[in-house]
């Protein structure tokens, strides 16, 4: 299964140089957040596959105005190909009015409502987040420090994928876009990055 993941930055190759036939390689779209719904709605227009996404910290106008054509995976499993996926989207609270903003415990709360979802569905393949991991390619500073939590969401369920956005590469040289945390292995798929599924990924 072939999956393009995008995040916080559009593609100029998916979106400003598009030619159309582009898109048709990917059986699924993913999107990690900070996206605009103008872009999202263009990546499904022009794609044959769905798109399913979570919101980022800059992401509240989705709340009320969903982009049309795609699918929402804030707090739920979806199953695609046989892939369950799971989505957490929103960044740690660094302000009092962003409501896609959490901190520790409101994370936690919302993997804890989750347990039901995940034993229905026997587990997942993927985790989709628009934060990363707490001490895994993050910051110390509020505005991009990743979830203690997701350590233990990893642990526990040992995901193929933990798929998030947040983390920009252009913020330092040493971020990868291509890791591993435990067994599974984690990607950042700010401005977008081809999955797939049947490949086995080296670190970058």
């Amino acid at each position: 299964m072939k999956i393009l993941v995008v995040s916080d930055d559009p593609a100029p190759v998916y979106y400003d140089y598009y030619r159309p036939g582009k898109l048709d390689e990917f059986d699924l779209i993913i999107s990690c957040g900070d996206l605009s719904r103008n872009y999202l709605e263009f990546l499904v227009t022009m794609a044959h596959c769905p798109l399913l996404y979570v919101r980022g910290n800059h992401d509240d106008s989705l709340i009320d105005k969903p982009p049309e054509g795609c699918e929402c995976l804030e707090d739920t499993v979806i199953t695609v190909n046989g892939l369950r996926i799971l989505g957490l989207g929103g960044s740690y609270r660094y302000n009092k009015t962003g409501r896609s903003m959490y901190n520790e415990r409101q994370m936690e709360k919302r993997i804890h409502k989750l347990r039901w979802k995940l034993r229905r569905a026997g587990g997942v393949d993927i985790i989709v987040a628009h934060a990363p991991i707490r001490g895994f390619n993050d910051f110390d500073t509020l505005s991009h420090r990743g979830f203690e939590c997701f350590q233990e969401l990893i642990e526990k369920y040992r995901p193929r994928y933990f798929i998030h956005g947040h983390i920009h590469r252009s913020y330092g040289v040493n971020i990868p876009q291509v890791s591993r945390y435990r067994t599974t292995t984690v990607i950042n798929g700010c401005d977008h990055f081809i999955l797939d599924t049947d490949e086995e990924l080296k670190e970058s």
